[in-house]
């Protein structure tokens, strides 16, 4: 993930009041941020986190030339092979078909090397994100899913290949239902 330049100095003057307030508290014209005003520049960091995420997936896409629809809570998707099919609903134990990528192109999971995976849509631990893109298929059909971090595996990443706060690439199939 890049952060931009406004995030890291945001991050660093956070960090600097946060060092210089403890380093000197003998003064007392020194004033020590509340809880509340930490809150508020956390709060200010992550929207601008988002916003920046948001602007490096639209440009991934606009790169592509792929046309995605964008769901409320961030999720972009294109169903690019469609199939008069039944749909799947939550609930559903169905098998995919994937490859998981980074917005940087290096491909992560794939289906190809560990073969198709079977999970139970709204209950498998798995992406909020896949479960809400799956919701939007039907069997037999093909999908880009863009997850934002916070759809995919967040703050911690999934402690294996993909970092921290990183947008997923998905490109799916819903082979069959279970």
């Amino acid at each position: 993930m890049i952060y931009s330049n406004k995030m890291k100095w945001t991050f660093l003057v956070i960090s600097f009041a946060a060092i210089q307030s403890c380093s000197d508290q003998s003064s007392e014209s020194q004033k020590v941020p509340t809880q509340q005003e930490v809150n508020r520049s956390m709060e200010e960091y992550n929207r601008q986190f988002a916003r920046d995420e948001s602007a490096q997936i639209d440009s991934y896409i606009e790169r592509r030339d792929w046309d995605m629809l964008t769901t409320g809570t961030g999720l972009r998707y294109m169903i690019y092979e469609k199939k008069e099919a039944s749909s799947a609903i939550t609930g559903d134990l169905v098998e995919i078909n994937y490859e998981v990528s980074l917005l940087n192109g290096d491909v992560i999971y794939t289906s190809k090397v560990s073969g198709s995976r079977t999970i139970e849509i709204g209950k498998a631990n798995i992406e909020s994100g896949l479960h809400e893109g799956l919701l939007l298929m039907n069997f037999g059909e093909k999908a880009k899913f863009i997850l934002p971090s916070h759809l995919a595996h967040g703050l911690s990443g999934d402690n294996d290949k993909i970092p921290p706060r990183s947008s997923v690439v998905y490109d799916i199939e819903l082979v069959s239902k279970k």
